[in-house]
């Protein structure tokens, strides 16, 4: 969530950063709404001075002779009381302007960090480096992983669509193994970087998605419990940040470091007509989340370092892959700065998402409430947040299954996956 008193101070300098994002975001109605709540913080404040100055004169005048009963007394008496009167009516009132303030607060996306790239669409997103030889092998000959998994008889959609629907998968024998491997592989290789393991809640309460931002924005995207106050997480990095919510740390106690696996759910609103077939886009998928909360003077680094320990995932794989800076107008709803990795999947000759690792800075800690105190201190300060992915466990087979395919048919495993599969080939 953006800082109202930042907005008040600079809404010139906030509307061009929002500009950047493309869209229609118009900062004056929100600036109309805050000049009414002060106006009406200063006529509380003028009410209570005065109701207190009234309470203060009618005991120094009946400690000073006056008649308690007395025309005077019951003057002030009357006075006060009428003004206990306004400061109740004021209560509603101030109350639905705060309520109409945070509203139109919590759908404004993050700033960009001025070191994002400018640009309007994804065509203006940046590569930083590639790493991996991509073009090894060209096309031909190469089944797409969805085509090669129902050969090897590892995963089924026909028949998950008949126990769900479409866009869900069962993963069957090496299938399953190979899943259950790349995410224990994972887990392993952040928990040696520093991390630590959790496993939380899959079913989350609408705090927590407003919290990390998908609430109110996506609400069509996530899937809703009918009965409960609980929706099934988009992603591990909602109940993982949410874990500290409406908290006070220490500053000894940053930075927090946590992974996490977790199947993860979404509606893919919008999205019908994209990657139909195979593993890409699914309805429920496992991930390997990394989030962080941090110092904000040593964000920008901790930024690099989760870029740096997702993409030890795909090196370890020998997985070929680029890194891409995400334009102000192709950035998440929360991020303020954002590096994609994207895997090759040589079937279709092209670079495919599988980490999204973002710089919230303190855009989703002011939501959450997140917040901490340097020792010595009594003021306090909002954290900031990072997240990433370590990856997308589905997008990570998908690219395995194309990129270790073997003249013979069958699929190669790689070298750091055989000690948990015990095989070397599916």
């Amino acid at each position: 969530m953006l800082d109202i008193k930042q907005i008040r101070a600079n809404p010139v300098a906030v509307q061009e950063k929002l500009s950047l994002r493309g869209g229609d975001y118009d900062l004056q109605p929100l600036l109309r709404l805050d000049q009414r709540q002060r106006d009406l913080e200063t006529r509380r404040s003028q009410l209570q001075s005065r109701s207190n100055t009234i309470g203060k004169a009618v005991g120094q005048k009946i400690k000073s002779g006056s008649d308690p009963q007395g025309p005077e007394i019951a003057a002030l008496r009357t006075e006060g009381n009428d003004l206990k009167t306004q400061l109740a009516e004021l209560d509603p009132e101030e109350k639905a302007l705060k309520l109409e303030i945070q509203n139109i607060l919590l759908t404004l996306p993050n700033l960009p960090s001025d070191t994002t790239p400018q640009g309007k669409t994804e065509t203006e997103n940046v590569e930083i480096h590639r790493w991996g030889d991509a073009h090894k092998r060209g096309p031909e000959g190469i089944l797409p992983h969805w085509e090669m998994g129902e050969k090897l008889g590892i995963f089924n959609f026909e028949r998950s669509a008949k126990v769900a629907q479409s866009r869900f998968v069962t993963l069957l024998g090496a299938g399953a193994a190979l899943e259950r491997a790349l995410i224990s592989f994972m887990l392993d290789q952040q928990i040696a970087a520093g991390y630590i393991e959790a496993l939380p809640p899959i079913l989350v309460n609408s705090d927590s998605l407003t919290a990390t931002g998908q609430l109110p924005k996506f609400a069509e995207e996530s899937f809703k419990c009918a009965d409960d106050d609980l929706w099934l997480t988009p992603t591990a990095e909602v109940p993982l940040v949410n874990l500290y919510r409406d908290e006070i740390l220490e500053s000894d106690a940053l930075p927090i470091y946590h992974c996490a696996y977790t199947p993860c759910f979404r509606r893919e609103a919008g999205s019908y007509g994209r990657d139909t077939r195979g593993l890409i886009r699914l309805h429920q998928f496992n991930k390997v989340e990394l989030i962080k909360i941090v110092n904000p003077e040593t964000s920008e680094a901790e930024h690099e370092t989760l870029r740096q320990n997702a993409e030890a995932i795909l090196q370890a794989l020998e997985l070929p892959y680029r890194v891409i800076e995400l334009c102000t107008g192709d950035l998440g709803f929360g991020a303020a700065k954002c590096y994609d990795l994207e895997v090759w999947l040589p079937s279709a000759e092209t670079y495919r998402e599988i980490s999204s690792c973002s710089n919230c800075y303190d855009f989703q800690a002011r939501r959450a409430n997140i917040r901490y105190r340097e020792a010595g201190t009594k003021g306090t300060q909002f954290a900031h947040t990072l997240n990433g992915s370590g990856l997308a466990v589905g997008r990570t087979m998908a690219a395995i299954l194309e990129n270790y395919q073997a003249a013979n048919g069958a699929v190669k495993i790689p070298t750091v996956l055989q000690p948990y599969l015990r095989r070397e080939v599916l």
